[in-house]
């Protein structure tokens, strides 16, 4: 099937299942659409025991998509720069050094805790994995997804210092998150090879450092072209040739294009820049035309990760695994915030219980899965997938449908 038969069977499947989450359902988006799409996706199945042309169907269409090149390649660049184009700059300044933690040592905390807690569990089950796969495991599952946390947050009235700091931490955790993955992907590819403590110092700095200087020239670039005219049509284009031309430079320089996505938008979407640079039409056309492309592709996104269920491996043990995982690593996240909180709290008046309601508010999603699917077979790609997958829905579905009553709760009974 060619390019636009599957652009066109995602968006029809997205706008049908997005119609009934609405009229029916009316949970946010995110959850809403990854429940519908696994219902549909298990009927299937159920239905393929007695006739299975819509399984073999189904099947087949996903097999004619890379879900990894797809979401990591083209679509986390407009879904990020649109989730930070909407992100409180202001506060994102006041929150720098924290978010600044949490999207480093604390995503390098997890992955270490993450990897060196379940490599004896899983042996004890039985698995036959290495110590440095359990490492890539916890890199995949220890960034956090802002696709899938921030309209929750924004629905159910969360304050805006703790908001810019769970939603600030996941916009950048995603670029660190897959700069670290990518790092121990390669060390694990030649495991006899001299690893130098140098090379892997220069690739980070390389790929994080790079990735920001570029977002900043690049959101530098937009501001000054837009500033020079007053044309709505134009404006717009400009930005969608940041995140297209910007995403296909990052690539080429071997920068990280996520991290280079966040700092255009930030720039682009600062209100002092939107004032001098943008006429009223122009920010309203800016910001409805980002907001659409961010709903699109949020949709196309969670439709995608449930009609997945279908490439995974369900061994029993595999789903033992899985759940066992879920305390594993939230405990691991838990751990890992509480210095960086501890030490900022009183300087910055963190809401109570932040590290607990960052914990549970930081949603595994559609990277974690991508990042999955690109291990390889002898990394115990099987395993490590379907217990990433496990982790998601989980975390989606559980922890989404259950983070604003309990950031309500908190806020209540502190303010009270």
């Amino acid at each position: 099937m060619d390019y636009f038969g599957i652009a066109s069977i995602l968006v029809v499947i997205s706008a049908l299942f997005g119609y009934i989450n609405v009229k029916f359902l009316k949970l946010p988006i995110t959850i809403g659409l990854m429940l519908i799409t696994i219902i549909f996706t298990l009927g299937a199945v159920i239905i393929g025991q007695f006739d299975d042309t819509i399984l073999q169907t189904e099947r087949e269409f996903i097999s004619n998509i890379n879900f990894g090149t797809l979401l990591l390649d083209v679509m986390l660049s407009f879904l990020l720069f649109a989730g930070a184009l909407h992100t409180n700059f202001d506060q994102l300044k006041i929150q720098r050094w924290p978010i600044l933690a949490f999207a480093t040592i604390g995503v390098l905390g997890s992955t270490l805790l993450v990897g060196a807690i379940m490599y004896p569990l899983l042996t004890a089950m039985g698995f036959n994995v290495t110590f440095i796969h359990c490492l890539l495991f916890g890199a995949l599952i220890s960034p956090t997804d802002p696709i899938a946390v921030l309209g929750i947050l924004k629905k159910v009235g969360a304050p805006k210092k703790l908001e810019t700091k769970i939603v600030g931490e996941s916009l950048f955790n995603d670029g660190v998150g897959v700069v670290i993955f990518l790092t121990i992907y390669a060390i694990a590819k030649k495991p006899d090879a001299v690893i130098e403590v140098s090379e892997i110092a220069t690739l980070f700095i390389q790929e994080v450092g790079g990735g920001i200087l570029l977002g900043g020239l690049l959101g530098w670039i937009a501001y000054r072209l837009m500033k020079s005219i007053d044309n709505y049509e134009v404006e717009v284009i400009i930005t969608l040739a940041a995140v297209m031309g910007g995403t296909l430079l990052a690539h080429k320089l071997h920068l990280s294009a996520p991290l280079a996505m966040v700092t255009a938008g930030l720039i682009v979407g600062n209100d002092t820049i939107r004032e001098t640079s943008m006429s009223e039409v122009t920010e309203a056309y800016v910001d409805k035309f980002w907001e659409l492309i961010d709903v699109l592709l949020n949709t196309i996104l969670f439709v995608m990760i449930g009609m997945e269920m279908l490439v995974l491996t369900l061994d029993t043990s595999y789903l033992y695994a899985g759940l066992i995982a879920i305390p594993v690593i939230l405990a691991c996240r838990y751990i890992s915030l509480f210095a960086p909180v501890k030490i900022f709290a009183k300087r910055l008046d963190f809401v109570p219980k932040t590290t607990l309601i960052m914990t549970w508010g930081g949603l595994r999603g559609g990277i974690s899965i991508a990042l999955a699917l690109s291990l390889t077979a002898d990394m115990n790609k099987d395993l490590f997938l379907v217990m990433t997958y496990i982790v998601v829905i989980v975390s989606i579905v559980g922890q989404g449908l259950t983070v604003g009553p309990i950031i309500k709760g908190i806020t209540k009974r502190y303010s009270s």
